[in-house]
């Protein structure tokens, strides 16, 4: 029987690290990765879907079947991808979703906000406000490249949107002993 190829749709794939180990994984199972990335690989094999869910639900992940739950899982996974890249600052996050997934953005905000129980504004706010408890925790960057590089017209708006999620200034923040950091695929969940 010749080996079967499976598009993956994969959900908490939300870093490099997860990358690897999605793909080992996959690799154990003796398939071939063609091509991985967050949130999807495509592999050849003779493992069964079954097998395959089993696998990845061991290793904290969850394969995806329904075909809204994959798109927005898509979404975050893209909006996670954007934020942690410094060029994406100024970009319009509306139009590239709905091109990056294929679809509407009107339905996709839809599909997501009724999925999450948040707006696809909202997750992507929280998502740069763990990117800043991030540098914070790391004392990498001051508040205005923060400020810079996230697209925030200012430092008072970043300081203020900080405060409105986390209930902190950023300076309170950086000075806690327990930083209060989420991992990227918790984020939007109360």
């Amino acid at each position: 029987m010749p080996p079967e190829e499976h598009h993956l749709a994969i959900k908490n794939m939300v870093c490099q690290r997860c990358v690897r180990v999605v793909k080992e994984e996959l690799e154990n199972l003796g398939l071939e990765v063609k091509v991985i990335e967050l949130g999807e690989a495509t592999v050849t094999g003779n493992a069964g879907s079954e097998q395959i869910k089993q696998v990845l639900a061991k290793a904290g992940f969850e394969l995806l079947e329904d075909k809204k739950a994959r798109q927005v899982e898509q979404i975050k996974n893209f909006i996670i991808q954007l934020i942690q890249e410094p060029e994406a600052r100024h970009l319009n996050y509306s139009d590239l979703i709905a091109e990056h997934v294929g679809k509407d953005y009107h339905y996709l905000s839809q599909l997501f906000s009724s999925s999450e129980n948040v707006t696809i504004e909202k997750y992507i706010i929280l998502q740069k406000i763990e990117r800043v408890k991030e540098w914070l925790v790391y004392d990498e960057l001051t508040l205005s490249e923060m400020a810079y590089k996230l697209g925030y017209s200012s430092v008072a708006h970043l300081s203020s949107q900080f405060k409105q999620v986390t209930g902190f200034t950023p300076t309170a923040f950086k000075k806690l002993k327990a930083h209060k950091r989420k991992p990227l695929d918790k984020v939007g969940k109360g």
